[in-house]
């Protein structure tokens, strides 16, 4: 114990700066736990007096240390030995203050929490940096920097005014991460933006989708992979998941996932929702014309059939379907040519009469052409069919047969329909017509004293049932002998006459009417036309 102050021997406050020497106290010197605040007059212990790395945790009792025994920076950080300062040895209520702590002294490593994170971005203690709070609003961006790849946690203000925009969401995104878009000039309903998915769902199905509303402000917010990105609107809610054509018109049906809705009649089809390319907004059609009427027959000269309406369907096929908005669509369903009755005058009236058209959309199929009728001395032309959707078949004139209706006409592809069908005559026994042109195949000419069938309709299924359509209507015969009339082409086509009467074409099929026959004065109409929409709606 030699050389060592005793805690004992010390009277409380009697050691004072001005009795200690500079570097005179270091840790051999002082016992265990000797030194405490009670022996300590306030301000005391400076730097000066204490030996480099002197104060260790053993020295110094608990709660030992308090301000008032402190000289302002009086302890440095080279008279504290390594981790020789824990909690234990501070006073809870006359700690170390500020002013006690020489500035740079305590190392960030020293602290329980060394940096402070906002928004995933940490930033260390007496370090600097920028930190976003909220969204990080972007710079206007136009068409010229189209397609624009989108980060987590920015918004984009879009301006479609010079053209549309494509923007993809981030491929590696994370659940929370947000992308605002806002229409920056109104034009989004016209100049569209589409929003790429960036591998990722939109409302749980992998496709992209488009903005068409003015105005619209949209932030996107990816949940999982599940769902993926989820869009949430400020001034409007939208479902970007499977949507489909929802309308009313017609008569409707069910097949499956599909809606038919089959027009007889003028109508209109009245879309209530257009749909989106994960559900559906697309519609499959089937549009044919009203059929042409037969020729009447004349003396010997009998009449050609009538054309088929016009044949047009997209229905079953590879393409992708008419589209379809939100709208109202007029649908007019044609009828067929009305029959004709033998007339002296004027002669052309012997021809038979073309169908109306039928109209969907931007579709439009063309009434059947009429047949050619007996002239009887008149000119050549009245024999003639006339073109349409299918043209009429020809009939004779003094043995010579007029030239066949041409069909397809006007001209669309595929083809609506085929020509009329020629008419024979040996000039002596028997003047026979051909059969009017059908969907499908054109109008057969005459064989020997038979008058031509009809040309052949098309089948078709859009109402989950075949049905086949515009079939020609055949050219007129002799009542008497071997001379009978042609018959109807398969799809509603009637059947010319000889030895009975003529036939009309089928209603709602299109099919050209019969012709008329010798010494039968009249000929027969064509049956009207029909449309039938398909679509899926779920």
């Amino acid at each position: 114990m030699a050389n060592r102050i005793k805690e004992s021997n010390i009277t409380p406050g009697a050691v004072t700066s001005d009795k200690i020497a500079p570097g005179t106290v270091s840790a051999s010197n002082i016992s265990p736990g000797t030194i405490t605040g009670a022996k300590i007059a306030p301000a005391t212990v400076e730097g000066s007096n204490i030996a480099p790395a002197t104060i260790t945790a053993p020295n110094i009792g608990p709660a030992a240390i308090t301000a008032p025994l402190m000289g302002p920076a009086a302890v440095g950080a080279s008279n504290i030995a390594p981790g020789a300062i824990t909690t234990t040895q501070i006073s809870p209520t006359a700690g170390i203050v500020s002013g006690q702590i020489a500035p740079g002294t305590i190392a960030n490593d020293r602290l329980a929490n060394t940096g402070i994170t906002i928004n995933g971005t940490t930033i260390a203690l007496g370090a600097s940096g920028t930190i976003v709070a909220g969204t990080d609003w972007q710079t206007v961006k136009t068409n010229s920097d189209s397609p624009i790849t989108a980060s987590a946690g920015e918004g984009y203000f879009l301006n479609t005014t010079s053209g549309a925009i494509t923007i993809n969401l981030p491929s590696s995104p994370s659940q929370g991460d947000e992308v605002t878009i806002v229409d920056y000039a109104g034009n989004f309903g016209t100049n569209n933006v589409t929003v790429g998915r960036g591998g990722s769902n939109i409302d749980g199905i992998a496709t992209d989708i488009t903005l068409n509303v003015n105005r619209l402000n949209v932030r996107f917010v990816y949940m999982d992979s599940t769902q993926g990105w989820r869009a949430i609107f400020d001034d409007a809610t939208e479902n970007y998941g499977a949507k489909y054509i929802a309308a009313t018109g017609g008569t409707i049906t069910t097949s499956g996932n599909y809606k038919i809705h089959t027009f007889t009649g003028d109508g209109c089809f009245v879309v209530s929702c257009g749909g989106n390319p994960g559900g559906s907004n697309t519609v499959d059609y089937l549009v044919v014309a009203g059929g042409g009427s037969g020729g009447v027959a004349t003396g010997s000269d009998n009449g050609g059939g009538g054309g088929a309406g016009g044949f047009r369907s997209n229905f079953p096929s590879c393409d992708s379907g008419l589209p379809v908005s939100a709208t109202t669509y007029p649908v007019t369903v044609g009828g067929g040519g009305g029959g004709v009755t033998y007339t002296p005058s004027p002669c052309e009236a012997r021809r038979g009469n073309n169908g109306s058209n039928s109209i969907f959309s931007t579709i439009t199929s063309t009434g059947g052409g009429g047949g050619g009728g007996g002239p009887g001395g008149v000119p050549a032309c009245v024999a003639s069919g006339k073109p349409g959707g299918s043209g009429g078949g020809a009939a004779t004139y003094s043995g010579t047969p007029g030239t066949v209706g041409s069909g397809n006409t006007p001209p669309v592809s595929p083809p609506q329909g085929n020509p009329g069908g020629i008419g024979k005559s040996d000039n002596a026994t028997y003047r026979v017509g051909g059969g009017g042109g059908g969907s499908s195949t054109a109008g057969t000419g005459a064989a020997g004293p038979t008058a031509g069938p009809g040309g052949n309709g098309t089948p078709n299924s859009i109402t989950g049932s075949s049905v086949t359509y515009a079939g020609g209507g055949g050219g007129g015969g002799h009542p008497t002998g071997c001379r009978t009339g042609g018959t109807g082409g398969p799809g509603g086509g009637g059947a010319g006459a000889g030895p009975s009467g003529s036939v009309a074409g089928t209603a709602n099929t299109g099919g050209g009417g019969g012709a008329g026959g010798w010494n039968d004065s009249t000929s027969s109409s064509g049956g009207k036309g029909i449309v039938i929409i398909r679509y899926k709606f779920q």
